[in-house]
């Protein structure tokens, strides 16, 4: 599995207030950005997986929506996290 409890939570400590704080919109944008990237991969090996593409649509999607969410309520927190994570706006 390529998203172990480990690596999640050193990403929530890293992006969220603590290893534990997987529920902080800041954590969710990262653990969807880890997700994306690890499909991403998988994408360029299997072009014709269409399983696989639409699950990395849809959390594009998500990931968007998070970021718009934080962009209404908390400008200041969707730029850090942007930044951070080096995404395009």
């Amino acid at each position: 599995m390529y998203l172990t409890k480990e690596k999640k939570a050193e990403i929530a400590a890293q992006y969220g207030k603590n290893a534990q704080d997987t529920g902080s919109a800041e954590a969710q944008v990262a653990l969807f950005t880890y997700r994306i990237q690890h499909l991403t991969e998988l994408m360029k090996k299997n072009k014709k997986d269409q399983v696989t593409e639409r699950a990395l649509v849809g959390l594009v999607g998500k990931r968007r929506r998070m970021l718009d969410y934080m962009k209404d309520t908390d400008i200041e927190r969707y730029r850090a996290i942007i930044k951070k994570l080096n995404l395009r706006k």
